[in-house]
């Protein structure tokens, strides 16, 4: 909680709840929370241009007060003035943010957010394509937080060989009634695939709808396909630790927001 007299414990509380905010705001699941959350923001950016004209008055006020290492306090109160007007500068600047913040939440007013289409029933199932987990990972999980899911999704759908990966999916057993999924597990459904992905966890992986997939038996053994080159990992192999097979229930929880 905000004590509104120690600078020090509120501004690392501040800290702390923007770091929050900006691990919670990577999905939202209802796309209406947004205007709250930029009215919200809105009034953060007012506090935060005040805080700022604050900091540069205390600088320039106490200058009489600021020496360098040297015990030098015209050099000290130099860097005062310096930093004083740095900050009149950021101020300045939010301006501008705020500007565009409050156009934004305008713009954001204006929409009259639908439910999520309901998913038209399929005789399609899901086969793996390719599962990621550790450093090979994070360069998917890094692409999701800088471009969103749907890039990492086209990302990923390089590994996808076609019938070659189906073959390999059918092989290994890796079909199944619904995407897989843990208890802290993301899915976005987009163009056919389905990506799962666990930033905790690390690990990411994707599907992809195969309409034939129900009718056909799974081959007998043969020698299981080679990966293709560019593929740094394919589906885990059978010495691996097997991440879907926790999971093969027709109707996996989605799981909890993280």
């Amino acid at each position: 909680m905000p004590t509104f007299q120690n600078p020090t414990a509120d501004a690392a509380e501040a800290s702390e709840a923007l770091r929050g905010l900006a691990h919670a705001t990577r999905v939202f699941e209802d796309p209406a929370e947004t205007y709250t959350v930029l009215g919200d923001l809105l009034a953060g950016v007012r506090s935060l241009r005040q805080v700022l004209d604050q900091l540069a008055t205390a600088h320039v006020t106490n200058r009489v007060r600021a020496y360098d290492d040297a015990g030098d306090q015209n050099s000290g109160a130099t860097s005062a003035l310096a930093a004083t007007a740095e900050l009149q500068q950021a101020a300045a600047l939010l301006d501008g943010v705020h500007d565009r913040v409050d156009a934004a939440m305008a713009a954001s007013g204006r929409i009259a957010w639908r439910p999520e289409p309901e998913r038209a029933s399929q005789s399609s199932r899901w086969v793996g394509v390719v599962f990621l987990q550790g450093q090979d990972a994070d360069e998917v999980l890094a692409i999701i937080d800088r471009d969103g899911t749907n890039a990492a999704i086209e990302h990923l759908a390089a590994f996808d060989m076609g019938e070659e990966t189906t073959q390999a999916a059918l092989v290994n057993g890796y079909v199944y009634d619904e995407p897989p999924t843990g208890p802290l597990d993301r899915v976005i459904e987009q163009g056919g695939y389905a990506l799962t992905y666990n930033h905790d966890h690390g690990h990411v992986s994707l599907l992809r709808t195969h309409p034939e997939a129900r009718d056909l038996e799974t081959p007998p053994a043969i020698t299981r396909p080679v990966p293709p080159a560019r593929a740094r990992r394919t589906v885990p192999t059978v010495e691996e630790e097997d991440y879907f097979a926790a999971s093969q229930s027709s109707a996996p929880s989605r799981g909890r927001a993280l």
